[in-house]
């Protein structure tokens, strides 16, 4: 099914979500200046990186980017080669399913068949070329029938700030020349979000649970008619908008209409609720995401990523300074640039400066950095968020 070049023989379109704030990559991370803009792990940014490794299964004018008009300019300077048009300005925010399903509506206009893949902008993948593979077969799956294709990503441990997939019999599909997954693709029974520290390190143990990696595929017929099936009020202020778009007054429809969208998830507006009507009904399946998959949601999980790269006789301490020089200091995640930086005696620390704030605090409370910038913003503080 797979052509000589490497594209899916299945129209593709790409949606490439990147409207989050990124608040708990603060002070680094601002509203207009957030996570997906940042080159947090190598050159590239987070978006340049996304887009990268997405360009070989289909032609730049089938990608849509979904921002926000704080970081559309800054976007739009990153991807030039994108064209303005495929650009969507949220003009604010209300989650992944108004979004989502938006961009399956324009799409559905011209071509309902075409596969839609949603992308989150800020993931790190360390084999593109697998993660290549595995989206053609999630193409593949998508294209089959009325399907919806989630990535899954083994846990390596007891996470709480993510999502799980409980996993069930193994499926068969066709798959395109050429791919090759390392698991079996598998029905999906049900849809868990952030559990509690028991029930994830129980879902870890039994084996048949998979991390929810926010990557989805499916058709743009299929997602539409979830929409209208799961959330009809949503579904009919987005087709007001959709049927706007391309003409001079879409602008103003948008704002006036999608302010009045339900801020809701996808998960929760189609995953959950399709998922309820059981194993072999719900047409849903998991495609296993071996290809090196860190969604960057924190400053420890970035720590831990940038650890993969380096030796082990680090002590476990990453810097990103001018020097460094570390005495009896294990674990600490370190951003102070052009700088020289010195550790003493001192273990699982996160310290990240710029040039108006400096963050401290340490791995356990990683996850909680959002709440610096709530309370700056309480404070009237608005400049430093």
């Amino acid at each position: 099914m797979a052509t000589n070049s490497g594209s899916p023989s299945s129209a593709f379109a790409p949606v490439v979500l990147a409207g989050g704030s990124g608040t708990r990559f603060w002070p680094r991370s601002r509203r207009a200046r957030a996570k997906q803009v940042l080159a947090l792990d190598g050159e590239q940014t987070m978006i340049q990186q996304t887009v990268e490794r997405l360009m070989p299964l289909t032609a730049l004018q089938d990608f849509m980017v979904i921002t926000n008009n704080l970081l559309a300019d800054t976007i739009a300077q990153q991807l030039p080669m994108l064209d303005d048009s495929h650009l969507l300005r949220e003009p604010c925010a209300r989650n992944t399913a108004p979004a989502c399903a938006l961009a399956a509506m324009i799409i559905e206009k011209r071509s309902p068949d075409t596969v839609i893949g949603i992308f989150p902008s800020d993931h790190v993948v360390t084999n593109p070329a697998h993660f290549r593979d595995v989206v053609r077969a999630g193409i593949a799956v998508a294209a089959a029938g009325e399907n919806i294709v989630v990535l899954g990503v083994s846990p390596t441990r007891p996470e709480t700030g993510y999502g799980y997939i409980e996993q069930g019999e193994a499926a068969s599909f066709a798959l395109p020349n050429g791919s090759s997954l390392h698991s079996p693709i598998r029905e999906v029974r049900r849809f868990t979000e952030k559990p509690s520290i028991d029930r994830a390190e129980q879902f870890v143990k039994d084996g048949n649970f998979a991390w929810n990696s926010g990557i989805f595929l499916w058709s743009a017929r299929t997602l539409v008619n979830a929409i209208r099936e799961h959330r009809p009020a949503l579904g009919s202020l987005l087709e007001e908008i959709a049927a706007a778009y391309g003409t001079p007054q879409f602008e103003e429809v948008f704002a006036e209409l999608y302010s009045r969208c339900e801020n809701v998830s996808i998960d929760y507006a189609v995953l959950e609720p399709r998922s309820a009507k059981g194993v072999g009904k719900s047409n849903i399946y998991c495609i296993p995401a071996e290809f090196g998959w860190n969604d960057l949601g924190s400053w420890t999980a970035l720590h831990e990523h940038r650890l993969t790269e380096m030796s082990e006789d680090s002590e476990a301490n990453v810097v990103d300074a001018e020097s460094q020089l570390a005495i009896g200091a294990k674990g600490n995640y370190v951003f102070a640039p052009g700088l020289t930086v010195a550790l003493l005696g001192v273990e699982n620390l996160v310290v990240v400066q710029t040039e108006d704030a400096l963050l401290i605090t340490n791995h356990a409370h990683a996850q909680e950095v959002g709440k610096i910038v709530r309370l700056l913003n309480d404070r009237g503080q608005s400049d430093l968020t």
